[in-house]
């Protein structure tokens, strides 16, 4: 018979307090550094529960979004915000999922309203980005 043996595998990180979340520091290796993300949690919470509170909708779980926000114990205005999210372009949502939004973009801009054409959204939205670099344009606004 032979014995049981374990095996013990260290990885060496370090877990960093932030305001409101937490973030795992990986060491660096081969002089590297860990990639990081500038994706805006508020802003890609936002858009997952848009897109969930519409499929919901769509799949007729609840009939209005009256409905649902009594449902969800949410209010009603701030539920019809958040369902605007996903007037969104696919580029702009993914490049929120990305963390390539201009600077500026944050949930509490778009909660002031979306522009229903996707061709609006791509210049106002963007059109506020300080930087110029490929990492700022979004689709058609290069």
């Amino acid at each position: 018979m032979t014995a049981a043996t374990s095996i013990t595998v260290r990885v060496p990180l370090a877990i960093r307090h932030r305001p409101g979340r937490k973030t795992v520091v990986t060491p660096t290796t081969d002089g590297v550094a860990p990639v990081t993300t500038r994706a805006d949690p508020a802003l890609v919470k936002a858009l997952a529960r848009a897109f969930r509170y519409q499929r919901m909708l769509d799949q007729g779980r609840y009939a209005s979004i009256t409905e649902m926000a009594a449902a969800e114990r949410l209010e009603r205005g701030y539920l019809g915000r958040l369902l605007r999210l996903t007037l969104l372009t696919p580029d702009i949502v993914s490049a929120i999922l990305d963390g390539r939004q201009p600077e500026g973009l944050t949930f509490a801009v778009l909660d002031g309203g979306v522009p229903v054409g996707w061709d609006v959204q791509r210049s106002t939205l963007c059109a506020n980005s300080p930087g110029d670099g490929p990492t700022r344009r979004i689709g058609g606004a290069q």
